[in-house]
């Protein structure tokens, strides 16, 4: 094993690490040792798939009361059950080699054409621990009409095609209601913008 293995954890030990796939991102079997509640050390086997890390961002207009979100189609929904594959989300992408403020820059720009100064960093999470090494840093800002400098719409070259909607909050937390918005992240950034949200951005600049 090359890489720096983690080993802060005195109840674990890596003993080997298999790249399954890499012919998108990583996908890897770790073989270890863990110390049981119960003092018995068990050999132990998990797959982790390693896509790197990500970013989200909610934009909200406080005084409207609306948000900004993209439809885009997505292979896994859609082969997991999803009726079209359709998915509303807020904006969102992986960090590749920038801080996550500003791949979520970036991320915005490219999806909605939105441009955004001032933001405030919510939550850094792991969306699904069980299998999958990603972790996403949540953030939120403001926006006005005046925010949109390009057409948005996703990078053509990656097979993007994004469409950009603008939602009432409630709204929102009805198609949440309804089943149809599905995405884990989306409805998390809803329900903190319904609790605490507007309150928090009502005097943030834009």
């Amino acid at each position: 094993m090359d890489e720096e293995l983690p080993n802060s954890n005195p109840r674990v030990r890596i003993t080997g690490l298999e790249v399954l796939s890499s012919n998108w991102y990583t996908l890897r079997k770790a073989t270890f040792e863990y110390l049981g509640r119960d003092g018995q050390w068990t050999v132990q086997h998990r797959e982790a798939y390693d896509r790197g890390n990500g970013a989200v961002i909610l934009l909200l207009d406080p005084d409207r009361r609306t948000i900004i979100l993209t439809r885009q189609f997505r292979m896994p929904a859609y082969l997991n059950g999803h009726p079209d594959g359709m998915l509303v989300e807020a904006p969102a992408g992986l960090l590749d080699e920038d801080d996550a403020a500003t791949a979520v820059r970036r991320e915005l720009q490219e999806e909605t054409g939105y441009t955004v100064e001032h933001l405030v960093q919510l939550f850094d999470v792991f969306m699904s621990p069980g299998s999958v090494t990603e972790r996403v840093v949540f953030f939120a800002g403001v926006y006005g009409s005046g925010d949109r400098t390009s057409s948005g719409g996703g990078e053509a070259s990656e097979g993007e095609d994004i469409e950009i909607i603008e939602v009432d909050l409630d709204d929102a937390h009805e198609m949440v209601r309804r089943g149809e918005i599905r995405d884990a992240k989306t409805i998390m950034l809803i329900q903190w913008a319904l609790l605490e949200g507007v309150a928090t951005l009502t005097s943030f600049p834009s």
